[in-house]
């Protein structure tokens, strides 16, 4: 067994041990050594935000001529605004930077299509 096993079943015993006090979810992937904690107050679109948090910061910290850094931003730009504005309206401003996104994924469709030697540079 591995530390981080070691640790997961640790945690995952303390979690039972509360059980009766506080709801907790435990969602995890030892095999990718990651772990997530929810209380009983966090919804499917919490839990969303939060997994597009880490796909945004991936986007952000990539280096812009790496060849689908734009697919990866713009995507997490239309989800962040989707997911903002879930129990509410987009305004035609938003629907607007939306669809610019959208152009611009398209536009990095085409120079993958047009240019597929560097698909794969960093």
């Amino acid at each position: 067994m591995t530390e981080f096993e070691d640790f997961y079943k640790d945690l995952s015993e303390l979690i039972k041990s509360h059980s009766g006090k506080i709801m907790l979810r435990l969602q995890s992937d030892v095999e990718s050594e990651t772990i997530q904690i929810f209380g009983e107050k966090a919804s499917s679109i919490d839990k969303a935000k939060k997994g597009l948090a880490e796909a945004s910061e991936i986007a952000f910290t990539t280096a812009e001529h790496h060849p689908y850094w734009s697919l990866l931003y713009n995507s997490c730009q239309i989800a962040k605004m989707t997911l903002e504005k879930w129990e509410s309206e987009l305004t035609k401003e938003e629907i607007n930077e939306i669809s610019w996104s959208i152009d611009e994924l398209k536009n990095t469709c085409k120079k993958i299509i047009d240019n597929p030697s560097h698909n794969h540079s960093h």
